[in-house]
């Protein structure tokens, strides 16, 4: 059983994180945190669209009176 996890430690230390293992040794700053660039600017995009669709749903007046936790009579 013990060579079934050492297999996977092995799969994931050895292969599978050895770009981030490059990317932690770089001497460049920027370089090194590339990719984290990339998911801010992907969080920001999607923020930004949250934000457009939510300010079109409030212009056209719509109000999701479906969900609701009460009966209001």
């Amino acid at each position: 059983m013990t060579s079934f996890f050492k297999g996977i430690e092995e799969l994931f230390v050895d292969y599978l994180f050895w770009p981030l293992d490059q990317l932690r040794f770089m001497e460049s700053w920027w370089g090194a945190n590339f990719l984290n660039w990339i998911f801010m600017l992907i969080g920001f995009v999607a923020f930004v669209y949250w934000m457009l669709q939510l300010k079109q749903f409030n212009e056209n007046n719509e109000e999701d009176k479906s969900i609701s936790s009460h009966s209001y009579l």
